[in-house]
């Protein structure tokens, strides 16, 4: 039935866009050309084990403009890096993965957008920013343990406005199981809906999509925002991430976050719960036990940018992991200091962890990281 409807609301919008679509095609086309290049170098040490290393952690193709009508926009986006294509995983043939984003946007009308393809969720805050514009080195535990990441599927984005305030909703229907996948569709789909209100109206800049407070905000700036995801019979780990496991759960996530910018002074924080209908152990005749990974999280961080567009940063980070898998929960405490020389554009981020992970030896764990983006 989820199939079904899936296929009948793909044909409806089709014929919608269609229809108005050629009704006014301008013939001409667009492309803005962009790229950025991430280099880390973090060293580990936990107990007597020390670790190093030194790699492009990010090296990425940006294309996107108008296609033929200006009511239809692109974005293509790909990844040249290992960790970009991520692990290979046997279902998708192996394939290269280096494909992140490839979707078509089309204007319903002047507060309504259509999305089909490829890309980002609208799922929390934190992973819905470009890892270009981070606040620290890397995302959170939080969204790494427990974010639903980019799907391929249909989204709809609108802009309201409510009480005087702002805000933007989102709903999407994907496939449920993650990016570049070629071998179609193992459980059921997945449905999100994010909602976000502005009460003091918009951040400059879209301020509230990246980290620290480059502009400056004369005025106290909040968002507040809200997802929902359902990804029925999930077949992999963690929903749209992870391994294929013997057999499929219902997973539902909880997101809810906030962004706050004043004068410098910037605040943002998530919380986030992950669960699996009907428990997440998995038993399978071979391995034995599987589980998929639920529990809780939190994440809290804040920063001050001086007048010489140095910041100073802090964030706490709690996983808190369903006891019945077995995973022992996680403390993170990281201070940052960051030096943007045009912004998130050209800028030198470090910063300093110290991770307890149940009982056993704490980690202790410095990155420095240069971005370049052009």
């Amino acid at each position: 039935m989820n199939k079904f409807l899936l296929s009948i609301a793909a044909v409806c919008s089709f014929c919608y866009v269609n229809s108005a679509a050629a009704q006014n095609l301008a013939g001409s086309s667009t492309m803005k050309f962009s790229g950025r290049i991430q280099s880390l170098a973090s060293v580990e040490m936990t107990g007597d084990e020390f670790e190093t290393n030194i790699l492009v952690r990010r090296a990425r193709l940006k294309f996107q403009g108008v296609a033929i009508n200006p009511k239809f926009s692109y974005k293509l986006e790909l990844g040249l890096t290992n960790r970009d294509h991520g692990s290979p995983i046997p279902e998708t043939n192996n394939s290269a993965r280096m494909i992140l984003d490839a979707v078509v946007m089309y204007n319903m009308g002047p507060k309504t957008q259509l999305w089909f393809g490829q890309t980002k969720l609208p799922g929390n805050r934190e992973r819905v920013m470009s890892s270009a514009k981070l606040q620290f080195v890397d995302r959170s535990l939080l969204n790494s343990k427990y974010n639903i990441d980019r799907d391929m599927g249909i989204q709809i984005h609108h802009n309201f406005e409510l009480g005087g305030m702002i805000g933007e909703a989102a709903v999407s229907i994907s496939q449920g199981e993650g990016r570049n996948i070629t071998t179609g569709n193992y459980g059921g789909f997945d449905y999100t809906g994010r909602v976000e209100l502005l009460p003091f109206g918009a951040f400059a800049g879209k301020g509230d999509y990246f980290g620290a407070d480059l502009k400056r905000e004369e005025n106290p700036k909040l968002s507040l925002g809200v997802t929902y995801d359902y990804n029925d019979n999930a077949s992999r780990q963690r929903g749209n991430t992870g391994s294929f496991l013997f057999s499929t759960r219902t997973l539902s996530t909880v997101f809810a976050d906030m962004m706050f910018k004043y004068q410098g002074l910037s605040v943002m924080a998530e919380y986030a719960v992950k669960s699996a209908k009907g428990g997440p152990v998995v038993y399978t005749p071979v391995d034995g036990v599987e589980y998929f990974y639920t529990g809780s999280g939190a994440n809290v961080q804040a920063g001050y940018l001086f007048m010489s567009n140095c910041e100073v940063s802090a964030r706490f980070t709690s996983i808190t992991h369903e006891v019945v898998i077995g995973e022992d929960d996680i403390s993170m405490y990281t201070l940052g200091v960051s030096k943007y020389l045009d912004g998130h554009n050209l800028k030198v981020q470090s910063d300093f962890s110290m991770i307890q992970e149940g009982g056993g030896d704490a980690t202790y764990m410095g990155r420095i990281q240069f971005e370049l983006s052009f």
